[in-house]
């Protein structure tokens, strides 16, 4: 947003000017950081700074991106946009940010005052900053004239987004969602971060509730949208398998005239769901690939199974697949831990269902050369059906040869119910990571998940203590 002023940000959130005074632009330096510019009084609006050289559209009287957590690095020249809180409204930090360097504020009336003082930046208000946020985003969205991607799904969203990144990134000006920026605060965040010049957003979308993923839509309008399956996933505050697939099928329902929808072609929950004036391409786990397509590095197969749906979607924005690809898959999803002994670690606890954790297992099965070890916490959210679905859990652990469980967490004490003898039940987290490292042998694959709630990245943290 560098090259856009104060009056097109205003217009774009919806918001009342009340201090229109611009720090210095901000330019990257060599390092990559962003630093002041001494000249700010001989730049031009979206020009270069005086002696001589091509106006850079990028460098403006604009911000670089928006922030709202006053300890962001990424602070100096940015929009700070103060989100009220249950305890605290962000926008009471304001003068503390434009004194830190923020190019300015986006905070609710009452602040206003109070964000003057400093003498320095914009200041803008809104009664929702919240809202405003999503208002610039989706002006900003335009302004790049980039090829939107959202994708939600119960499983696998995340890294089916760093799947479709790395093909993508070798043929287009690419920027995804970082860490779970996939909220009505973070996706805006994201979209917003992206510089001129990016020619494909790929926005993970994120889902508590009814109405979050159709909100979530209609600041991206996407020109592509990725399902990735349906799973018992948020059933607790839903009511139902069926209406965790209309909430997830919100997608579908907000891409904007002649998108493309790429759905699991096995999912009957979303056969009424085929909006008109959009292609719906479904595809399966099994489907072919192109040739010469591959995936280098530890990808899990869990992972892979993605892929056909990140094709499709490739395909979509008019990328053919090719070559070999090297994705970045985000922390905690199926990332292996090679220690000593030959034991390795499957780090797969950012989040689970009974269809993940299935998945999961049966990778194990596969995978495994030594014994199978399992460390299965509890899944939440899940029901009425919660004790039935981790008795089950228990007895597919079973079947597909897992050899040790720890079990974790009170529901887990019906996964143990499933399994058998031989069960090791922990009340937590902690609890596992003191137990596990008694337990193993040499040769062992031990897979770890569980919601996250539970936290079982702390047994990853206390196997690596242990192997130093």
């Amino acid at each position: 947003m560098r090259s856009r002023d104060t009056a097109w940000i205003a217009r774009a959130a919806g918001a009342t000017i009340v201090q229109d005074a611009p720090p210095a632009p901000v330019v990257p330096d060599v390092t990559g950081a962003a630093t002041r510019a001494t000249a700010a009084a001989t730049t031009p609006p979206g020009g270069a700074p005086d002696g001589g050289g091509t106006p850079d559209a990028t460098v403006g009287t604009g911000p670089t991106r928006a922030v709202i957590d006053t300890h962001d690095a990424r602070l100096p020249g940015a929009l700070f946009v103060g989100i009220p809180g249950a305890r605290v409204d962000g926008g009471s930090f304001a003068p503390q940010v434009l004194e830190a360097g923020a190019w300015g504020v986006l905070v609710r009336p009452e602040h206003a005052e109070a964000a003057k003082a400093p003498g320095v930046g914009v200041v803008l208000t809104h009664e929702d900053p919240a809202r405003a946020l999503g208002l610039l985003a989706r002006a900003w969205r335009w302004e790049l004239g980039a090829t939107v991607v959202g994708i939600t799904g119960s499983v696998g969203k995340t890294s089916t987004k760093d799947l479709l990144l790395s093909v993508v990134a070798p043929h287009r000006k690419a920027v995804a969602t970082d860490a779970n920026l996939n909220t009505e605060i973070g996706l805006p965040l994201t979209v917003l971060g992206a510089e001129e010049g990016t020619e494909v957003l790929i926005l993970e979308m994120a889902m508590r509730g009814s109405g979050q993923i159709a909100e979530l839509a209609a600041i991206a309008e996407p020109d592509v949208g990725v399902i990735t399956n349906i799973a018992p996933v948020h059933v607790e505050l839903l009511g139902s398998l069926q209406a965790v697939a209309d909430a997830k099928a919100e997608l579908l329902h907000g891409l904007i005239p002649g998108a493309t929808a790429v759905v699991p072609g096995d999912e009957p929950l979303l056969a009424g769901h085929r909006p008109p004036g959009v292609q719906v391409v479904e595809v399966r786990p099994g489907d072919g690939l192109p040739e010469g397509l591959r995936v280098a590095g530890e990808v899990s197969p869990t992972v892979l199974r993605n892929l056909p749906a990140v094709v499709a979607a490739a395909r979509a924005i008019g990328i053919e697949p090719t070559g070999e690809v090297r994705p970045e898959i985000s922390p905690m999803r199926g990332q292996r831990l090679h220690l000593s002994r030959d034991i390795v670690v499957v780090v797969d606890c950012y989040n689970a269902n009974p269809m993940s954790m299935t998945a999961a297992l049966d990778d194990l099965a596969t995978a495994a050369t030594g014994r199978r070890v399992a460390v299965l916490g509890d899944m939440l959210e899940l029901g009425p059906d919660e004790k039935r679905l981790h008795a089950e859990l228990g007895a597919h652990a079973k079947f597909t040869g897992v050899e040790v469980l720890v079990a974790v967490g009170p529901l887990s004490r019906h996964t143990g119910t499933g399994f058998g003898t031989g069960v090791q039940w922990v009340e937590d987290a902690a609890g596992a990571a003191a137990l596990l490292p008694k337990l193993l042998e040499p040769g062992d694959t031990v897979l770890l998940k569980a919601s996250r709630g539970i936290g079982l990245e702390r047994v990853a943290d206390a196997l690596r203590g242990e192997d130093r």
